[in-house]
């Protein structure tokens, strides 16, 4: 069987068109050319393009991976005219600055296109995913000549960029670095060893821009003594001209779990005089200006969590309507059935399906505010985005990427014995998608930084949050549909529950840190599901009121109302118990002796 993908379209124009407020985005002088029409053009191209370029490499690249050779890592076949034909097509720069070679259009349409591309070859994506956010932290932090040297190449993806925080002994633990950077004729000499850099050398781009954590001599210890760097595979001139080799390397390839086709290496920097590098920012400034790059890229790891999700369902659906075993229990037929037309299985695709809408509605909406709180011209409208996107994002980030595996999985045991099998591709999703919870800052440290930063920070965006719920909650009790009033009913438990665990955890937090913290990462579940319900339950909504108005067919609305009803159903309940685990976590979790582990 052929594992295909196809860009799931109509549900994408779904969320942009009808959830979303589009008309926002027009609001901003930036985005006052991005019509409707404009961007399903945009997205039925990339389509094509993922459907027909990218995504065929998807399985090559997995049982292919990469490789080391003479100090050259070497992709996988296709690999490297597949980027070529992104980078010709114009791709990589959607959201770049129009100053530097980019098209301007907005970060709600790049997600979008993000999906696909994730969804097509998460391997492969990596890699513009990452240029995407180095793009981010020189824009925002680098100097005049820095920008003019480094972003046109980087945008139009010529060049490609990375990210390098980890070491052997600093892993979520930054400030325990070792890399040394000390001054030299106006540039800095790196010398140390970074682990875990993704795409760290490849051999599609004609240069790649490290962006590398460093520590400058007698800066503070821990992070208030971090600086970051641009450290080129191969230097730059002031005309932005190639030069000669950098002094890094790569010392070798991480063999993994997943992401076959995705180098992941290990870098030494400074072997013989020592890499040359341009601080970005100002000195011992590294982590506030990495974090420009880190929320980036969470925000596109929450989106990978999404495409596996996606790319799970489909192929799960393709094996249920082929796959013909056992009889039909209906009683309809008495002829061996496919297995779509069983209860179990069918329990099982409507659970993919209806958690894989809600997390694309969730990223989408998390892309809308950065668009607003960046560019909005009502201030108003710019603090409430930038709220939502401040507390939002790990709930994105973690939810998005721990039921992203959780799908994977359940697309595997829709496969039954073929889904542990690889020649079906369904355990390359399982594969792919485990390392989303753990990089760009583990699930877990979502949590915390939801807990500890976001909650006390963020009051107004979490209390006008809850009451965009109530609203959606009032518009379902008072609805003339059954399937609506259905929804609301699980739904107001739930909003009570969160916001009962809201309150608990911001009077623990600043009483008993460590209870707060045992139950971080089951509010933060909490918090994604009920959140998840919410979007879900407004899509049915609007798509009800979509079809009243004759803008969109009765069968839209239905499925809508069905996906929304069987969420809250199936979820929410679960969701609203975790209060007790979240609320009592503390008195078990840190009272258990060591030794008795």
């Amino acid at each position: 069987m052929v594992d295909t993908y196809k860009a799931p379209l109509e549900d994408m124009r779904f969320v942009l068109h009808e959830l979303l407020d589009l008309d926002r985005l027009t609001e901003i002088e930036a985005f006052e050319g991005t019509t409707p029409d404009l961007i399903d053009q945009i997205l039925e191209e990339a389509a094509k393009f993922a459907e027909e370029v990218v995504a065929p490499l998807n399985q090559v690249g997995d049982q292919q991976g990469v490789r080391l050779e003479n100090g050259v890592v070497r992709m996988p076949d296709g690999f490297v005219e597949c980027y070529r034909k992104y980078v010709d097509a114009g791709w990589a720069a959607v959201c770049g600055d129009t100053n530097y070679g980019g098209q301007g259009l907005p970060w709600t349409l790049s997600i979008a296109l993000s999906e696909i591309w994730q969804s097509a070859n998460m391997s492969l994506a990596n890699a513009w995913m990452l240029t995407q956010g180095a793009v981010e932290a020189i824009q925002a932090h680098g100097t005049p000549a820095q920008k003019e040297a480094f972003l046109p190449k980087l945008i139009s993806g010529e060049w490609s960029g990375t990210m390098n925080l980890t070491e052997p002994n600093a892993g979520s633990d930054v400030g325990a670095l070792r890399t040394k950077a000390v001054a030299e004729n106006g540039a800095w000499r790196i010398t140390g060893t970074k682990i875990f850099i993704t795409h760290g050398d490849q051999d599609m781009s004609e240069n790649v821009v490290h962006l590398v954590l460093a520590r400058t001599p007698n800066a503070p210890q821990g992070t208030r003594g971090i600086s970051l760097f641009v450290v080129p595979k191969i230097l730059v001139n002031s005309e932005g001209e190639l030069e000669q080799r950098n002094d890094l390397r790569v010392v070798s390839l991480e063999h993994k779990l997943g992401h076959m086709a995705s180098p992941t290496a290990v870098m030494s920097y400074g072997d013989n005089e020592g890499a040359i590098g341009y601080l970005l920012g100002d000195e011992n400034q590294g982590m506030a200006c990495m974090f420009t790059m880190m929320n980036n890229a969470r925000l596109n790891v929450a989106v990978q969590g999404l495409a596996v999700a996606e790319r799970a369902y489909q192929r799960a659906v393709q094996w249920a309507r082929e796959r013909i075993q056992g009889n039909d229990i209906s009683g309809q037929s008495t002829d061996k059935v496919a297995i779509i037309r069983h209860p179990d299985v069918r329990r099982m695709l409507m659970d993919m399906r209806s958690q894989v809408e809600a997390i694309r509605a969730l990223c989408y909406s998390v892309a809308e505010a950065l668009d607003l709180a960046n560019g909005h011209p009502d201030e108003a409208i710019r603090e409430q985005s930038r709220g939502y996107l401040d507390l939002v994002t790990p709930i994105a980030k973690a939810w998005s990427t721990d039921q992203g595996f959780e799908i994977a999985s359940i697309g595997i045991q829709v496969h039954g014995g073929m889904g542990y099998i690889e020649e079906t591709g369904a355990a390359q999703y399982l594969r792919d998608a485990r390392i989303t919870m753990i990089y760009e800052g583990t699930n877990g440290i979502q949590a915390l930084d939801l807990i500890r930063r976001k909650l006390p920070r963020e009051i107004a965006a979490t209390e006008k949050l809850f009451e965009e719920m109530q609203e959606t909650l009032r518009h379902l009790t008072k609805h003339s549909d059954p399937f609506l009033v259905a929804t609301g009913q699980q739904f107001g438990p739930a909003i009570a529950a969160l916001e009962k665990a809201t309150e608990w955890m911001r009077g623990t937090i600043s009483t008993n840190l460590a209870a707060a913290a045992s139950g971080a990462t089951q509010y933060c579940r909490m918090f994604g599901f009920i959140m998840g319900g919410w979007l879900l339950a407004k899509s049915a909504l609007r798509a009800t009121a979509a079809t009243a108005d004759e803008q969109i067919p009765s069968s839209t609305s239905a499925t809508k109302n069905q996906i929304a009803r069987f969420f809250a159903e199936q979820h929410l309940g679960p969701a609203a118990a975790l209060l007790g685990p979240i609320t009592n976590a503390g008195s078990t979790v840190m009272t258990f002796q060591e030794e008795n582990f």
